[in-house]
This record gives C-alpha cells, structure tokens and sequence, in this order.
C-alpha cells in the first residue's frame, strides 16, 4: 500500500537537505511535488489544497532545530498533517451496552463486506475475547447467506442462519434474540450491497438501522476506487448514522487515495483497513502509523504487535535453547518460514521496517515471497531425519528431494548454502549472549503489549 506515494514523496523531501531554514523559495518545489503526488495518489482535490495550505503556513520561515535539518523538519510537519487529515488516532469500536453489541455493516456489492464480517469477528475473537456471532441480512445475493456460513466456521462465530425468503428485518429481529438466548457479547449484522447505490437500497438499510439502533454501523468501502471510495462513503452517511468505516483490499491500493481523503470528505473515522486476503487480515487504523508508512519511516509498533500475537512463544522457546547449544536444523528453518508466514509474509514485514522504501528498486525485486514458499517446500520434501541432519543429503537424495518438491538441483543446493550462512550467523549470535536478550525483549514486548490491551479496554 502506498508504494507510488511513498517513493515520490521520499525523493521530493530529499531535495529540502542542506538548506539552513525553510522559506516560501526553498519548500514551493517540495509543496508542487507533494500536491502532484497526492493528486496521482487519488487523493480529493479539496484535501490535497487543505494539506498543502496547512503544510505551507507551519514550513515557512520555521527556524530549524539544532538537531533537525530542514528535510526532517518538513518530513515532520507533513507526517503530522497526515496524521492530522486521517483522524489523529485510533478510533476503536464503542461495544458498551447490553449484549449483545449490534454492528451493522454496510457497503457497496463487491466491497469486500462479507468477507469483512468475518475478519471483524475473528478479530473481536482473538484482541477483546468477545463472544461473536453473525448473521446475514442479504436476501438478494444468492451465495451471500452460505458465504458468510463457511467464513463463520473458518474464524469459530456463532452462525445464525437465515433464508432468501424471509425479510432483512425478521431476520436481524430473530438473530437478536438467538445471540442474546447464546450470550454472545457481539452480533455483527452483513447486509445486502447492491452494484450502485439506490433509494431502495438505503430505505432498507435506514430500516434495519432505525429497527436495531446497533452501537456501530460502518461503512466498508474498496480502497481500490481512490477517491471515489471517499464520494460513496459520504453518499451513505448522508442518508444512514455512519460510525465509522473500513478500508477493505488496501493492500491492493498502491496510491493510497481513500486513505486520505474518507475522514476529511465524511468526517467519519476510519477505524479498521483490511490488508490481505487471510481471515486474520484485518488491522485496527492508526492514522501515526500509516503516514509514518507513507513517508517510509516504516511501522515498529505495528511489527511488535503482530509478533506478539502471532509467534508461538514456546517453539521461540524451544528454538532459542536449541540455539544456544549451536543447534539450528532445517526444522527450524522451517519454522521459522511458517512464522514469517503467519505474520503476512517477508514483504508485509519489511513493509514495516524503517526505511525499507529508500531502498533501491533492484534490491527491493530481489525479496521474491515466490522463493520462501519454494523453500518451505523443498523442506517438506526431506525425511524428517534430513531436515535434522542436512549434511546428509548427497547428490542422489538432491535428486530425489527435486523430483518431490518440483525444483532443480540448484535450488536444493541454493537452500543448503542459505541455511549454513545463518547457521553460522547464529552461532556467533549465541557467543554473544544474543539469545537471552532477545528472549528478554520478547518477553519484555509481551508484557507491553498485555498491558496496553488492558489500559485499551479500561478507556
């Protein structure tokens, strides 16, 4: 998500270096640069002209700090205007009141609201330990009811069924009084979406709304429309009370449009952005950490978190007094291809590291998630005393590996010599007493994390 943005913005604040303070002359290249930039980025005229009216009238004349060079100083001023026309902070689910907890979803046909619903409840699942279910209100599409059936089971919410011949209205009344008789905590509530709004349409859903009186209704719009993602989303809170929205497919957006420009067009928070096809794709919006993504500055805490929730602690455990013994097998290897995995693959974590998008375009090719897939399964294709003992592995179980996991010969041998680099790497790691403090800040950002969750949940 905003590769174009990002790359044109880092190379325009670039030009700003060496210069002693930053005057009208020296940022109206820069200011032309990032309104071009916004503009390709999709982004509303209107919100281009406020952001770059606000980034002009805090840039000009300020006196650079004695630690500050006036390319971090502008870097500054337009990553808190960023933040600023994003919404400032995270704008969390308001679920305070008798359970269950209605949220009503809504959303254009195609938007990606189904799939939504289901990664909303996982998520209520795993971070606020709610009891969920969810029930389909679409009587119009034919595969809706037994989509969302199917992504229940995936993420274990409680399905209430439903049928094409019953109206929205019995359905949502009737599901309200199931989850309450199964103590559901929350009852998200999918309705139908249509290929273009319509007064049918949003007479239904006011219905619904008016009926239900849900504690959220969000908005999930496809953050590959730019800005007009932004126009419908204000169609909809014109005629229903938005709460909130959610970006869905952001991952597929390289500008970034709708990012920027939903809160300032509808004045509704963005409170979650789907990145990714998996069921666990599905992030809380922190406006801080998207424009420091945007300006490449990366996103730690983001990283942190996604760690901490998704490693298994006790194989790091494991792996760790391996480690110490010098003992790092094509197991671990492996391992640690499917953690990698878990948390979106080698490219959503670099994604997050700071200054990853300054890197050059041929290197940033190279990272191909196409080769860690491969490695994995080459790795699959060994007997498990291999993996163990991969100096073991002569030129006739190459061939034998190769045939199995459909590779060359020189991939087996690529992945080999991969492998006793970071054995080797490892080993001078452990020297160092690396392990027990790497260990010690796991536990450390664990600890952290708990306790964000709880002061999170106390506001």
């Amino acid at each position: 998500m905003f590769e174009t943005l990002t790359e044109r913005l880092t190379q325009t604040l670039k030009g700003l270096t060496g210069k002693s303070k930053l005057t009208e002359d020296n940022i109206a290249d820069a200011l032309r640069d990032v309104r071009r930039a916004l503009l390709e980025a999709d982004v509303a005229l209107d919100v281009v002209k406020d952001f770059t009216d606000s980034v002009r009238a805090k840039a000009v004349g300020q006196e650079v700090g004695e630690a500050l060079n006036p390319g971090e100083s502008f870097i500054r001023i337009v990553h808190d205007e960023l933040v600023h026309i994003m919404g400032e902070a995270n704008d969390a689910l308001n679920l305070a009141s008798v359970p269950p907890a209605i949220v009503l979803m809504a959303g254009l046909q195609g938007a990606g609201k189904t799939t939504t619903v289901a990664k909303l409840a996982l998520l209520l699942k795993q971070r606020e330990k709610k009891k969920v279910a969810v029930v389909s209100a679409d009587v119009y599409r034919p595969a809706a009811i037994t989509q969302l059936q199917t992504l229940s089971g995936d993420v274990d919410a409680i399905f209430i069924p439903s049928s094409p011949n019953e109206k929205p209205i019995d359905i949502a009344r009737r599901a309200v009084a199931e989850a309450r008789t199964a103590f559901a905590d929350v009852l998200i509530v999918d309705t139908a979406g249509r290929l273009a709004i319509d007064a049918e349409m949003m007479a239904e859903i006011k219905a619904l709304q008016d009926d239900l009186k849900p504690v959220e209704t969000l908005f999930v719009v496809d953050a590959m429309t730019g800005q007009d993602a932004a126009r419908t989303a204000k169609v909809f809170n014109d005629a229903l009370t938005l709460t909130g929205v959610v970006l869905a497919k952001a991952d597929g957006d390289a500008r970034g449009g709708a990012a920027l420009s939903v809160r300032s067009i509808t004045g509704k928070p963005i409170k979650f952005i789907g990145m990714g096809e998996k069921i666990d794709a599905l992030e809380p919006f922190y406006p801080d950490r998207i424009a420091s993504r945007i300006l490449g500055m990366g996103d730690i805490l983001s990283l942190i978190e996604e760690a901490t929730r998704k490693v298994d602690r006790q194989k790091a455990e494991k792996l760790a007094r391996k480690m110490e013994k010098g003992r790092f097998d094509l197991e671990d290897f492996r391992d640690q291809l499917a953690q990698m995995s878990n948390m979106g693959g080698i490219t959503s974590m670099l994604d997050k590291l700071p200054g990853m998008s300054q890197l050059p375009k041929a290197v940033q090719d190279q990272v191909d998630e196409r080769q860690f897939k491969q490695m994995a399964v080459i790795i699959d294709s060994m007997t498990p005393h291999e993996r163990r003992f991969p100096d073991i592995i002569s030129g006739s179980r190459k061939q034998r590996i190769a045939r199995g996991s459909g590779t060359d010969i020189a991939d087996i041998n690529r992945l080999l010599k991969q492998h006793k680099q970071m054995q080797k790497m490892m080993k001078k790691f452990t020297k160092k007493g690396g392990i027990q403090k790497m260990m010690r800040g796991v536990q450390a950002m664990q600890g952290m994390m708990g306790q964000r969750g709880v002061a999170g949940r106390r506001r």
